[in-house]
C-alpha cells in the first residue's frame, strides 16, 4: 500500500515555545521524520495543500467544499464563494479576523441571519448555511474576488490582504457590516458580552472543478473540501478511520491511500498549545508509531504532507528506508528550531 498522510501544523509554529515541544515524546514521529527523504517547499495554505494532492493549482473552493455537505452536484450549480461567518475587531490599530471556530454560534442564530441576508441581498445572489460555522453564497452575476482562504487569516491581520479594495464584493461586503451590525441577533449577542457576527469572509470562488481521476484509490477524512475535492475527482472517500490498524482492516492490496488528519489545525489557529500537544501525542500512539511497525510490511510507501508556517514540509519513506540505522531521531523542538533558522 501506498500511503500518504496530509497532517496541517505537524510542527509547532513557535520553536522557542519550550512548554509546548519541550519534553514532547514522540518516538514514532521522530524516528519516522529522521528516515525519510525530506522536501521544503513554500508555504501555502491547508486548503491549497489539500487541493494539490488531487493536482489543482487555482482551486475553486466554494463549490468544492460545498459539494462536501453531503449535497447532490446538480446543487452546486453556479458560481459559488464560501461565505464564512467572522467577527472583526481592533487590536492595536490593526484588524484582526476571529472565524467562528473561535467563538460560539448557535445553529438559530446562523439561521436568522442567513435568512435575513437573503431577504436583503437577493439581487446579490443565495446565501446557505451548511453549520452554524460554514456559509456559502451563490452569486447571481460571477465575479471575481481575490481573497485566502480561512485558514491563512483565522487568527491573523487582515486589513492589508484584500488585494483590490475597490473591487465589486469587497465595496458591497460594506453593506453587508453595516446590515449585520444592526441585526438583532447582534444586539442580543452584544449584549450577552458575546463576539458579534460582524462581517463575511468571501473565498473560493468559482464554478464547480474536476480533479483528473485517478490520483488516489481512495480519501479519508472529515472535512467537507476534502471530501468535495474526492468526490469531484471520483475518488471513493470514507470517514476518517481512528488509527493505523483501522484503515488496513478496511483497506487492503495494492492502493494508494489519501488520510486527513486535520487534528492538530485548530489548536495552532486558536493558539491553544496544550490542545495541539494532546493531539500530537493521540496521532503518536493512533498512526505515528504503528507505521514504524508497517513501513516496508503492510506500507510500501509512506508520504506525510505538513503544510506550516516553516513550508510545506513532505517526508517520503520506502520500505528500504526502515534499514537506515545510522539515521538517528531528534526532538521536534530541535527540528523547529533548525526549520526556523531556514534550513532543510
Amino acid at each position: 500500500m501506498r500511503l500518504t498522510l496530509l497532517v496541517p501544523e505537524l510542527i509547532w509554529p513557535e520553536p522557542a515555545d519550550q512548554l509546548t515541544l519541550g519534553q514532547l515524546h514522540a518516538p514514532g514521529l521522530a524516528w519516522l521524520l529522521a528516515h525519510a527523504t525530506s522536501q521544503r517547499r513554500p508555504r501555502r495554505p491547508f486548503e491549497a495543500a489539500l487541493a494539490g494532492q488531487f493536482g489543482l493549482a487555482s482551486p475553486t473552493y466554494g463549490a468544492l467544499r460545498l459539494l462536501g455537505e453531503d449535497v447532490s452536484e446538480a446543487a452546486v450549480d453556479g458560481h459559488w464563494l464560501c461565505a464564512d461567518p467572522v467577527h472583526l475587531r481592533f487590536h492595536q490599530e490593526r484588524i484582526i479576523l476571529a472565524d467562528a471556530g473561535a467563538f460560539d454560534v448557535k445553529d438559530d442564530e446562523a439561521r436568522a441571519i442567513v435568512s435575513a441576508l437573503n431577504a436583503e441581498f437577493a439581487d446579490i445572489g443565495e446565501f446557505r448555511m451548511a453549520t452554524a460555522r460554514r456559509w456559502y453564497l451563490r452569486l447571481n452575476n460571477a465575479v471575481d474576488h481575490v481573497a485566502e482562504p480561512i485558514s491563512a487569516v483565522a487568527g491573523r491581520r487582515v486589513d492589508s490582504t484584500i488585494s483590490d479594495k475597490n473591487a465589486t464584493l469587497t465595496r458591497w461586503l460594506n453593506e453587508v457590516q453595516m446590515f449585520l451590525h444592526g441585526h438583532p441577533i447582534n444586539e442580543s449577542r452584544q449584549a450577552a458580552g458575546k463576539p458579534v457576527i460582524n462581517s463575511l469572509w468571501l473565498w473560493g470562488g468559482g464554478a464547480l472543478q474536476r480533479p483528473g481521476p485517478g490520483h488516489f484509490t481512495a480519501a479519508w477524512c472529515d472535512i467537507p473540501l476534502a471530501t468535495g475535492l474526492a468526490r469531484a475527482a471520483g475518488t471513493p472517500v470514507h470517514p476518517a478511520p481512528a488509527g493505523l490498524a483501522k484503515l488496513l482492516a478496511l483497506a487492503s492490496g495494492k492502493t494508494n491511500q489519501l488520510v486527513v488528519l486535520d487534528a492538530l489545525l485548530p489548536p495552532v489557529l486558536y493558539e491553544d498549545s496544550e490542545g495541539w500537544r494532546a493531539a500530537l501525542l493521540a496521532l503518536e500512539a493512533n498512526w505515528f508509531a504503528p507505521l514504524r511497525g508497517a513501513l516496508g510490511r503492510r506500507i510500501h510507501t509512506l508520504t506525510i504532507v505538513a503544510p506550516t508556517i516553516y513550508g510545506e514540509l513532505t517526508w517520503t519513506l520506502r520500505g528500504t528506508d526502515r534499514w537506515k540505522f545510522w539515521r538517528k531521531s531528534r526532538p521536534l523542538a530541535a527540528l523547529a528550531a533548525q526549520l526556523a533558522e531556514g534550513k532543510s
